[in-house]
């Protein structure tokens, strides 16, 4: 078999806690990941998923189209842009590097599949933070991001509606009900003939684009507004079987396979 290989960028995050003990105090830090979700749905396919978290994309995501060309798909979740502008020699010494942002919209439009997941860093994010507006990564997207904080919070859960006459590999098999999702990020539909919107938000919460495809040139490009695990897709998404179908039909789409 064939393998395909997907980079995962980002997905992970770092809290810090101060603990309050009567007159003492003590601190601690724990380190988060939401990846598991997704390579938990792709164990025994045709995708071999390489995990780079958040801190280490920093430095770690290539500086070059040799260094990019080793994937088939990049998929960028909630992490902000200024993960991949502020590099350590930029931010702290004042020296120069490559654009990782432009590179990107180079290797998709000479035929790389690139997917942007929902989150609260990425497309504009809580409080506009995610950054993504006005990017080379954002003129490859189907879709376009607002100015300011994006996020649509539903506590009290929507489900996924499939447009009419959705015919598309990437629904193939996601008939009927989906279980609930608790949020997304409202964006806009690019004007292109090559946008296709697979999925909505329930009109009762506004209609807006859930899963949107296009393609860039050579390339193929994938937004889905929702979260890829907690807290926006609650367990119960990730644990219904069209979880594993969905991610899996994508990344196929994704790297024309």
């Amino acid at each position: 078999m064939d393998r395909k290989k997907v980079l995962l960028v980002g997905e992970t995050w770092m809290s810090s806690s101060t603990h309050f003990k009567g007159f003492d105090q003590f601190g601690s830090v724990t380190f988060h990941s939401g990846a598991g979700p997704l390579q938990k749905a792709l164990e025994g396919s045709r995708f071999e998923l390489i995990h780079m978290p958040a801190h280490e994309a920093v430095e770690k995501l290539p500086f070059d189209l040799d260094g990019l060309n080793q994937y088939d798909a990049i998929l960028l979740s909630d992490i902000g842009a200024n993960s991949l502008l502020l590099h350590p020699d930029v931010w702290l010494n004042g020296k120069t590097v490559p654009n990782r942002l432009k590179l990107l919209k180079e290797w998709t439009a000479r035929g790389g599949g690139l997917a942007m997941i929902g989150g609260y860093l990425t497309f504009q994010g809580i409080d506009g933070r995610g950054r993504w507006r006005r990017t080379p990564v954002e003129d490859v997207l189907p879709v376009s991001c607002l100015p300011y904080d994006d996020r649509i919070e539903a506590p009290e859960g929507f489900k996924p509606v499939l447009t009419a006459g959705a015919d598309h590999p990437i629904v193939e098999g996601l008939d009927g009900d989906w279980p609930v999702l608790l949020g997304a990020n409202e964006v806009t539909l690019k004007d292109r003939p090559d946008v296709e919107v697979l999925a909505t938000l329930p009109q009762e919460q506004g209609g807006h684009p859930l899963l949107v495809v296009g393609n860039y040139e050579k390339g193929r490009t994938l937004a889905w507004m929702s979260d890829l695990s907690p807290h926006w897709l609650p367990t119960s998404f990730s644990d219904w079987p069209g979880y594993s179908t969905l991610w899996r039909n994508a990344l196929g789409w994704l790297t024309k396979s």
